[in-house]
């Protein structure tokens, strides 16, 4: 096991050697930005491997990518525990999010020429396919409270009902889904659409 993770150490310093000699680098630019942390990890992993006992617990870190260049270090919004909806008010408003865009996904699709344009829903699971484009999928986590959705252009988001919004959004950008829809599928499409 010990062997195991020194090789792996040895493994991520060669990959990130290359990181840290070329900062100028576009791929490797947000390491440099962490790179004190990868050291302490690095120097946790080497002191761990190096004693016998077993690890006691494991500790992940991981940070939002999404504007590197940005001053603002605030993160995710905490959640208020005692703001989450009940179930039922939950299902009824997730309910009538999804219903309506699957009808306006409908009728957008009458309006556009896409090969491939095909929308499913079932067991609470939205797939809306658009050829090459990707696909968008949009399902309700009912443990959570939340709508989760699987952007070819985004990429995953979690969204939470905002009560003085009335509401998706998701809590790291502030976004609301229906903008964040509207946005990129007029992107992709070339033709707006009106989901608000």
């Amino acid at each position: 096991m010990a062997s195991e993770l020194q090789l792996s150490v040895r493994r991520l310093s060669t990959l990130l050697k290359h990181c840290f000699l070329s900062p100028s680098s576009s791929p490797c630019s947000f390491l440099v930005r962490s790179r004190s942390l990868l050291i302490k990890s690095s120097r946790a992993i080497n002191h761990h491997s190096s004693s016998h006992s077993p690890p006691l617990s494991r500790t992940f870190y991981s940070s939002p990518l999404l504007n590197l260049n940005s001053t603002d270090t605030e993160g995710p919004a905490a959640i208020d525990y005692r703001s989450l909806l009940q179930e039922d008010e939950f299902h009824s408003l997730a309910d009538s999010t999804i219903h309506d865009l699957q009808e306006k996904f409908e009728e957008y699709g009458d309006s556009v020429q896409i090969d491939g344009f095909d929308i499913d829903y079932g067991n609470e699971v939205l797939t809306l396919k658009l050829g090459d484009l990707g696909t968008y999928v949009l399902n309700k986590q009912t443990p959570n409270r939340q709508l989760w959705l699987s952007s070819p252009v985004s990429g995953p988001s979690r969204f939470d009902w905002d009560q003085s919004a009335q509401a998706w959004v998701y809590r790291r950008t502030k976004a609301n889904l229906l903008n964040v829809l509207e946005s990129e599928m007029g992107q992709l499409f070339g033709e707006p659409i009106k989901l608000a």
